[in-house]
């Protein structure tokens, strides 16, 4: 086991491989289906032993409460056709409330351990604020907004700039989100990402300007390589009419 300054570094490398594991199967980047099951379950399996093996690492433990919280919605996430069912309009009651459960407690042990809160554990507790809302219009979407906040103060990000935006919208209306996104058009680091089109498409369509956000969402279609994600967004550009 490495000691000192040679085991902080380790550690976050091995939270970060295991996260682009689970990330890879939860929104699989390419192929032909939305999510990879496996590669989280693997994720979640690795994450278990480490947190055994540093059981008084605050980030071990934010890291398996994210990956439980987010894979409890697995089977909500597409329907029986196999394509992707957004999150607002997932039915609860598929969510697994053990995996829940078990991600609410290791966040709680993360924030008992932790001085102070941080990446992994801030998504955890972004997470948990979905998890504790019975239905979508519960969510807290402006403790989600604050989450992202503090998150861009530890770890700045164009990518939790854009998340923090969607929560804004939520909180404050699409007009709200839609300024913080306008921020981020010409960010290189987001010159080739997908999402940035299909959050401004969302915001410009619940604006009323539905020729702007068809625009968007073919653009973003065009932008990703998962082939399920691209149908979903050129339907999307589709029902953009007017």
């Amino acid at each position: 086991m490495p000691r000192g300054k040679e085991f902080n570094a380790r550690l976050a490398s091995v939270l970060q491989v295991l996260y682009l594991i689970f990330n890879e199967g939860y929104s699989a980047t390419s192929g032909d289906d939305w999510m990879r099951p496996a590669l989280c379950d693997e994720a979640m399996r690795l994450g278990r032993i480490l947190v055994g093996l540093v059981p008084d690492q605050s980030e071990a433990h934010g890291l398996i409460a994210l990956m439980e919280i987010q894979a409890s919605r697995s089977k909500a996430r597409v329907n029986a056709a196999g394509e992707p069912v957004l999150l607002l309009d997932q039915d609860r009651a598929k969510w697994d409330r053990l995996l829940i459960g078990r991600g609410l407690a290791a966040l709680e042990r993360a924030e008992q351990l932790g001085v102070s809160r941080q990446s992994y554990t801030i998504q955890a507790a972004i997470a948990a604020c979905h998890a504790r809302a019975l239905t979508a219009g519960d969510t807290d979407w402006s403790r989600i907004a604050a989450l992202y906040r503090e998150l861009a103060q530890i770890e700045p990000s164009p990518i939790v700039e854009l998340n923090r935006a969607v929560a804004v919208s939520m909180a404050s209306g699409p007009a709200a989100g839609l300024e913080v996104v306008d921020e981020l058009k010409d960010d290189p680091a987001l010159k080739n990402y997908h999402l940035l089109p299909s959050v401004r498409g969302d915001l410009l369509k619940k604006l009323g300007r539905l020729n702007e956000a068809r625009a968007e969402f073919e653009r973003a279609a065009s932008m990703t390589r998962n082939v399920r994600e691209k149908n979903l967004l050129l339907d999307r550009a589709r029902a953009c009419t007017g």
